[in-house]
């Protein structure tokens, strides 16, 4: 395993892994926001740039994209059994905690004091929703045809209901025509005053350099 890899222990990411999946409120986008705080503002085991590579691919994937970033994340920093252990413990404490609030909210459900606290949870996990996609939008989208690219997005799947692989397949392919086209407008260089600060220890080098 390389040396920076290993300043990441098992444990340590153990866990934390196990941790993530009592904290993760906010459905994907809030848990996928919880991730890049932790992991690559606070802990810095991931640079921003391998974190948003990573987030486009699972987005791309069928199935929970938090889920497939954690797994992916984990395999990174300590392969197969960290992909395992990520995978395993984002989901496990969240099958506890929904059979506990499924059985309060069966036998308990029509207590005035059960539907205060359930209705109060609501604002707040919009709050958590909203907070996560404005992080994520100011880190990910940094030139103005990334935000129109975003906004016509927005228009085909909300007025439109323009099915969403069919949007994801158009933004690729303008993505790539751009990239071979319009080269500046599409190029994203990071600002010198993120880089001043400490490298992650996964940057953005390729998978087989990491570990």
């Amino acid at each position: 395993m390389n040396e920076r890899c290993a300043l990441v222990g098992f444990w340590q990411a153990f866990r934390y892994w196990l941790k993530l999946g009592f904290i993760s409120f906010g459905g994907p986008a809030g848990q996928i926001a919880i991730m890049h705080r932790d992991l690559v503002d606070r802990r810095r085991w991931i640079s921003e740039e391998r974190s948003l590579h990573a987030l486009n691919f699972c987005m791309l994937l069928p199935g929970p994209e938090a889920q497939q970033l954690a797994i992916y994340i984990g395999w990174l920093l300590h392969r197969t059994w960290g992909g395992i252990v990520a995978g395993a413990f984002f989901v496990i404490p969240s099958i506890f905690i929904l059979l506990a609030l499924s059985y309060i909210y069966a036998a308990y459900g029509n207590v005035l004091v059960v539907v205060g606290v359930l209705a109060g949870f609501k604002p707040v996990v919009v709050a958590i929703v909203v907070e996560a996609v404005l992080k994520i939008g100011s880190r990910a989208l940094k030139r103005k045809v990334h935000l129109g690219i975003a906004a016509a997005a927005f228009i085909a799947i909300y007025f439109f209901r323009i099915l969403f692989p069919l949007i994801v397949f158009a933004a690729g392919i303008i993505g790539l025509l751009g990239a071979k086209f319009w080269t500046r407008a599409f190029t994203n260089e990071q600002s010198g005053a993120r880089n001043e600060r400490a490298p992650a220890e996964i940057n953005r080098g390729s998978p087989g350099n990491d570990c």
